[in-house]
C-alpha cells in the first residue's frame, strides 16, 4: 500500500488562498515545478475536490502550458498519465481522462481508490483534505511555504485539527525565497 500525500503551496501565515480565493502569490518557478514532479514520481491516483480538480484539469486541456519550460512539460506528462478521483457533490460531470467522480469521500471510497492505486495517493483541496485529515488517512504533508503573508483565507489545515508531524525534508528555493518542508505523520 501506498502513502496518502498532501502537497500543498501555503501562505508564511498558513493559507492556501486569500479571503477572495486569489492565490496570485503562489508563482512556481522552474526549480519548484522540477522538485514537485520529482515528489509526484510515484503517485498513481490525485484525489481532487472539485475546485483543485477544476484548476489542475488545465494541465490536460491546455497544451500549451507543457510547451512553458521542460519542468511544465515533466509535470504534465506525471499529471496526464496519473489517474485522478474527484470528490464532489456538486460537479455534474468530468472531462479529463483517467478520472472518475465520486460524491463523498468515505473510509470505503478511499479503502477502494487505495486498493486500485499502484504506488502513493496525492490529495489537494481543502474539504476533500479535511475529511482525509479527520479519518486519519494522511501520511505524508509537505508545504510550500511562499514568503508571503494574507491574514485570512483557506487555512492549510482544518478547524480544530491536532497533528504531531516528524520534519522529514527541507528544501529551500533561492530565488523566490520559498522553502518546502516535508513531514510524516506520527501515529501514537
Amino acid at each position: 500500500m501506498g502513502k496518502l500525500l498532501y502537497l500543498i503551496s501555503c501562505t508564511l501565515d498558513g493559507y492556501i488562498a486569500d479571503e477572495t480565493g486569489d492565490l496570485s502569490w503562489a508563482v512556481p518557478d522552474e526549480a519548484m515545478v522540477e522538485s514537485v514532479t520529482a515528489d509526484l514520481a510515484n503517485v498513481g491516483t490525485h484525489l481532487y475536490g472539485r475546485r483543485m480538480y477544476e484548476s489542475m484539469a488545465v494541465w490536460e486541456t491546455d497544451p500549451s502550458l507543457a510547451e512553458g519550460s521542460p519542468a511544465a512539460a515533466a509535470f504534465a506528462e506525471n499529471w496526464n498519465r496519473a489517474h485522478k478521483v474527484v470528490f464532489s457533490r456538486t460537479l455534474g460531470d468530468i472531462w479529463t481522462e483517467r478520472t472518475r467522480l465520486e460524491r463523498e469521500f468515505t473510509v470505503e471510497a478511499f479503502d477502494r481508490v487505495e486498493a486500485e492505486t499502484p504506488g502513493d495517493l496525492l490529495i489537494e483541496g481543502p474539504t476533500v483534505t479535511a475529511a482525509a485529515f479527520e479519518l486519519g488517512l494522511v501520511d505524508v504533508v509537505s508545504l510550500m511555504v511562499y514568503p508571503v503573508t494574507v491574514g485570512a483565507g483557506t487555512k492549510v489545515f482544518p478547524e480544530g485539527l491536532k497533528l504531531n508531524l516528524r520534519l522529514l525534508s527541507e528544501q529551500r528555493f533561492d530565488r523566490t525565497g520559498m522553502v518546502k518542508l516535508t513531514y510524516e505523520t506520527v501515529r501514537s
